[in-house]
């Protein structure tokens, strides 16, 4: 038997009801969708408008945010016939954000990220809670950019343990640099060497104020002691960002010379991190 045909008013609610089941399925697909807010089912007076659409035949979808998928293929492909070279900071920071935001331009959150913090060492150095502030980037997001921060500070780490420290003092600088540089508070850093001055331990001893760390000398020993360390080099960073020694640094320094010196355990190196440089106590004639 033929099926009766369907009234004009169940046609609008069929496409209306297409028309909803894709918006939610884009929604539901989006693993970021925390970056706006959920759409929620239309109101009767929305759903009058959308069988107006559906009428139409102009349904509007979320295809209409996908401009910048061809900007994507194009950037990957320079990056992959031409490497880094070919790639400005910004769209070096486009292709990451590519993986960790799907369903956005990433290019403003890019520009904005290098405009805030200044440099990909910058954004990379940068606490999860400033990131934040940069619309666009969520916790995830935050959490993620520090994951890329760890791993190069892990590569540069790798590069000088089980090695001679002295011989490879341009990798000990990268990785304090790294380690430090960006941090908002001072912190205290020692590198444990044993008697081939090969890496025992890295250890953070102390975390301050913005231009404060308190370091017990007596603390410092006992501690090397403990590694059987036969050598240490200290590090720390000056949130300001200059790395010029204080009267209170050299003055503790030396007071970790002298506590250590009686019991074989020689300081070989004092160094300040700032964010565009550093220091050596040794090249200042101060050890």
């Amino acid at each position: 038997m033929a099926r009766p045909p369907l009234r004009p008013d169940s046609l609008e609610q069929t496409a209306l009801d297409l028309a909803e089941d894709k918006v939610e399925a884009h929604v539901t697909a989006d693993e970021r969708s925390h970056f706006g807010e959920r759409s929620a089912k239309p109101s009767r007076l929305g759903r009058s408008a959308a069988g107006e659409t559906a009428r139409g035949m102009q349904i509007v979808t979320a295809d209409k945010d996908t401009h910048y998928h061809g900007h994507r293929d194009r950037l990957r492909n320079r990056y992959r016939e031409n490497g880094e070279t070919a790639l400005a900071d910004y769209e070096i920071l486009e292709l990451l954000l590519f993986r960790l935001i799907p369903r956005r331009d990433t290019k403003p959150i890019a520009k904005a990220l290098l405009q805030r913090f200044g440099t990909l060492a910058g954004v990379f150095g940068a606490p999860p809670a400033l990131l934040q502030e940069v619309s666009g980037i969520g916790e995830a997001v935050a959490l993620d950019l520090k994951l890329v921060a760890t791993v190069a500070s892990r590569m540069l780490k790798s590069e000088i343990r089980d090695k001679t420290i002295l011989s490879s003092w341009s990798s000990v600088i990268a990785y304090c640099h790294a380690a430090m540089a960006h941090e908002t508070r001072e912190q205290f850093r020692i590198l444990f060497l044993d008697k081939k001055n090969a890496l025992i331990a890295d250890e953070v001893q102390g975390q301050g104020t913005i231009d404060h760390t308190p370091v017990y000398p007596r603390e410092v020993v006992r501690r090397a002691l403990e590694l059987s360390a036969s050598a240490i080099i200290l590090a720390h960073n000056h949130p300001s960002g200059d790395p010029t020694p204080s009267r209170a640094d050299i003055d503790m320094t030396q007071l970790i010379i002298s506590t250590a010196k009686p019991l074989g355990i020689t300081v070989h190196d004092h160094i300040i991190i700032g964010k565009e440089g550093h220091v050596s106590f040794r090249s200042l004639k101060l050890i």
